[in-house]
């Protein structure tokens, strides 16, 4: 496919833009003076052997201007910007006689001076200077700096002794030179004996039991991050074990060294000091650390911070003491299991997150406030927990913009009504509608523009719900969840429209707080197709390859001389439709009008019967083409329960260096069949499938898994990776996959080389409207980097592609039939460009068809590879 003229005319535009910068990019020293020399590179030695990372890096206070693959684009961006803006305007202002007067007339003085401050005279200036670099020019007061700077970090990891120089060294370029570090390391440090000075005896007898644990050991190399962990060690051991007000300045660590340079391997005596906890008043002698234990623990329901507590009522139950006002609004067992506190227990920090985890958990209460009353002389504490109620009802609405890979854009407005505390025990039940309306990025049908109105009633317990106590399964603190949700949804314009219904069961808890698991008890969904007489007016691939095998009749010079004279299938004369300069006659296709003939229909039952004269191979073609047109007109049940495991170890937005995975496995119809064995279904005479009120129960098994990898690089720069299969398998009842099931390939979020189900399965090319198998396999590779400000910039790479395999499919080409098979990976390659806007980014992505499975040979790489791009607009990141 040729681009249009007006993207040749833009794409000409972006390339002579980037001449000019690449024209520019020559005179990287535009803004170095004659006497000052650019920074080109930093390198770090330490005993000979280079060093790296973005910790020791970061000491370095000179570093090379940022590049993208080798280029400056923000020094070139900054040295785009003028220097004297507002001279250069005031010149050109007093260049010609009488300008200024003129437009002092034309405009008034106050407007010429705004002029001078506009961004087309000075603004983009400050712009180019604020999202660009300036060059970075070698200083040798920042250079001594950095060697102090290096000695002091390995000073931290035992090297004490430890020398840092530089060198400065011209490259062939004038006015260009490079940085080397070199660090003369000395001997290392090691700990020799480790003393403890702790003055509580309590503390005293928990770090002996526990000193087997220890961070800081006889023997290793110093290293002040260990110090720093086993104070963070030690702090965690006393507050998870009754010292409640345990505070880590109170752990001291004391280093004895031998300073004499000529020892080989010098060692060094430790000395740790807990000391008592600091007083504010030191006069006042501070008491040492104790054990504590609760003697009472109170929780204060429905509290307001200006209540009287001496006017509350109260209750008694299970050692707890709950107060509130007038009536308890709540079953007191609902907030007790929230409260990981225990009569006579000890003080645990643990069980002090845990307990404000799952009151928010409760999504009744806003974040509870939790304060205790100590009672020294009897090492024993009085936890107050304070429950401040959120609104009994709340009314949500939003507005959203929307892009996935069916619209090109849409627009969704829903309304939510909250209410909290259903039947007492801290349950959630809401009632949300929902609307919307899209356009299709390519539509099958006439109609541009998708819409959707559908509404949801969800019941969530905080707990899980279930005949069996599970508590010992789940406690608690894993914040078990149970939400029941029963719903219907209409989708108009998109396929043959549908209109579908579900109630799901669903267990969530989260072990830790990396990892979370989800169940879903009953996944029950009701497809129904509401215009599968527009089959063959939607799908036009599918269409017209029906229609050229009726324009393809061997040994006829029209087809409506075997259909005149048909025998067998008479009505196949009024099947076709004969169009004014149209040689070949239309098939025709049912509609909810005057047209009520199938002619489409009437066609295939001629082929598959015989009573058409053709080949093998056209009759195995539409064979498939009845197969797919029953596979997405037919209407789907599908009783189904799944497990799913997530895992994630990002520690925050921020963190640009983590993993995380899932894995689920999903099996349909199980139930159903059971169920068939004792009570008789009715059965489908052509298929054989046991029906459900007339609908056939799908059954399958089905399996994901999906990984993804980042890892942070310098200068804000990431390396994101993506790797994804699943397979879902039919059997017993089924023989296909229902399409709401099913795996597609190309999109925004997956192989962005291709359109949304455009790619596959397997060898085959735009064989369907709608390209789904039950197979998929796909890999993503993606390289981030900042570009200038909040716009980021991005080179991938997306592999992968969908096949059929053990369902009713028989095309060769669009099975998987074992290793061969991955060579119809299919693989794009581009680049794309984000904007960062904090909370969300958008970003439009360019992809290449790199390797085209569906062509043959060497025509498979790069074939037509600028000519035919594809453009997808999307919302955050893919992966």
């Amino acid at each position: 496919m040729k681009l249009p003229k007006v993207l040749k005319t833009r794409a000409t535009k972006i390339a002579l833009l980037l001449g000019v910068i690449s024209l520019i990019g020559c005179n990287a020293l535009k803004k170095v003076g004659e006497n000052e020399v650019l920074l080109t590179k930093t390198t770090i030695y330490a005993d000979g052997d280079k060093v790296g990372g973005e910790e020791i890096e970061g000491l370095l206070l000179q570093k090379p201007n940022a590049s993208i693959l080798g280029y400056p684009l923000k020094l070139q961006l900054y040295n785009l910007a003028k220097d004297n803006p507002d001279s250069l305007f005031q010149n050109w202002l007093n260049k010609k006689k009488g300008r200024e007067k003129r437009l002092r007339n034309l405009l008034s003085q106050k407007q010429v001076n705004r002029l001078g401050e506009s961004f087309l005279v000075s603004g983009y200036n400050t712009f180019l200077k604020r999202v660009g670099e300036p060059p970075s020019i070698i200083d040798t007061a920042k250079s001594r700096k950095s060697t102090e700077n290096l000695e002091a970090y390995y000073g931290t990891k035992g090297y004490f002794n430890s020398k840092a120089d530089y060198t400065i060294t011209a490259t062939k370029k004038k006015r260009r030179a490079v940085l080397e570090y070199n660090v003369d390391l000395g001997p290392a440090y090691s700990i020799d004996t480790i003393v403890e000075n702790i003055l509580a005896k309590p503390l005293d007898s928990l770090y002996q039991k526990n000193k087997n644990k220890a961070i800081v050991k006889s023997g290793d190399q110093f290293d002040l991050g260990k110090f720093t962990r086993e104070r963070q060690r030690l702090g965690k051991l006393f507050r998870n074990s009754g010292v409640y007000n345990f505070q880590e300045s109170s752990i001291r660590f004391t280093i004895e060294r031998d300073t004499t340079l000529a020892v080989k391997d010098p060692k060094m005596n430790v000395l740790l000091n807990i000391s008592n906890p600091a007083t504010r008043n030191d006069t006042i002698p501070s008491k040492p650390y104790q054990i504590s234990r609760f003697k009472k623990i109170n929780i204060y329901a429905d509290y307001g911070f200006s209540d009287n507590i001496t006017q509350l009522q109260s209750i008694d139950y299970n050692n707890y003491t709950i107060y509130f006002k007038d009536k308890l609004k709540y079953k007191p067992k609902a907030l007790t299991d929230a409260v990981f506190f225990k009569q006579d227990s000890i003080y645990r920090d643990i069980d002090y997150v845990r307990t404000n985890r799952q009151i928010t958990n409760l999504n009744t209460f806003r974040y509870p406030s939790i304060k205790f009353d100590e009672d020294y002389d009897n090492a024993s504490l009085v936890a107050n927990i304070f429950l401040a109620p959120r609104p009994k009802y709340s009314l949500d609405t939003s507005v959203e913009i929307s892009r996935s890979d069916i619209q090109l854009v849409g627009t969704a407005f829903s309304a939510s009504i909250i209410s909290r505390n259903v039947f007492g025990g801290a349950e959630t039940l809401s009632f949300s509608a929902r609307g919307s309306i899209g356009l299709l990025a390519d539509a099958p049908t006439e109609d541009d523009f998708t819409s959707e109105v559908g509404g949801d009633i969800n019941l969530t317990f905080p707990r899980i719900w279930f005949p069996m106590n599970t508590e010992k399964l789940i406690p608690y603190y894993m914040l078990p969840q149970t939400r029941l949700s029963v719903g219907t949804n209409f989708q108009n314009n998109l396929g043959l429209d549908r209109q579908s219904l579900n109630s799901v069961l669903t267990y969530t808890w989260t072990p830790t707080d990396f990892t979370k698991n989800s169940i879903e008890l009953l996944n029950i969904e009701f497809v129904r197709n509401t215009d599968v007489n527009d089959f063959f007016r939607v799908y036009n691939n599918t269409y017209n390859r029906l229609d050229d095998i009726a324009d393809r009749f061997d040994g006829f010079n029209d087809p409506l001389d075997v259909l005149d004279n048909s025998t067998n299938f008479p009505e196949l004369a009024d099947a076709f439709e004969v169009l004014p300069n149209d040689p070949n006659p239309r098939l025709l296709i049912p509609d909810n009008g005057e047209n009520s003939v199938d002619g489409t229909g009437t066609f295939i039952d001629a082929v598959l019967s015989g009573a058409v004269p053709t080949d093998n191979d056209t009759i195995r073609l539409v064979r498939r083409i009845r197969e797919q047109q029953r596979r997405l007109t037919q209407n789907n049940l599908i009783f189904a329960s799944n497990f799913t495991f997530q895992k994630n170890n990002r520690q925050g937005i921020n963190d640009n260096d983590f993993f995380q995975y899932r894995f689920k496995l999903e099996s349909a119809g199980n139930l159903l069949n059971l169920v068939s064995r004792v009570i008789p279904f009715e059965t489908d005479g052509e298929t054989g499938q046991r029906l459900v009120y007339g609908v056939p129960f799908s059954q399958y098994v089905k399996s994901e898994f999906d990984y993804i990898r980042h890892w942070g690089l310098k200068n804000d720069q990431v390396v994101a990776f993506r790797g994804f299969i699943g397979m879902a398998v039919p059997y017993g009842n089924a023989n296909s996959i229902p399409f709401v099931r099913s795996y597609f390939a190309g999109g925004s979020n997956d192989n962005r080389a291709w359109t949304v189900y455009s790619l596959g399965p397997g060898r085959t090319q735009n064989l369907n409207d709608f390209n789904e198998a039950n197979f998929k396999i796909g890999l993503n590779l993606e390289y981030r980097f900042p570009i200038a400000g909040n716009i980021k910039g991005a080179l991938f790479a997306d592999g992968g592609n969908i096949w059929n395999v053990f369902d009713n499919v028989d095309n060769e080409d669009a099975t998987f039939n074992g290793l061969a098979s991955l060579g119809d990976l299919a693989l794009g390659t581009g680049f794309g460009l984000r904007y960062d806007f904090t909370y969300f980014i958008i970003r439009l992505d360019t992809g290449f068809k790199t390797y085209n499975p569906a062509l043959e040979g060497s025509d498979r790489w790069f074939s037509n590879y600028f000519n035919n791009p594809v453009f997808n607009i999307g919302i955050n990141y893919p992966f």
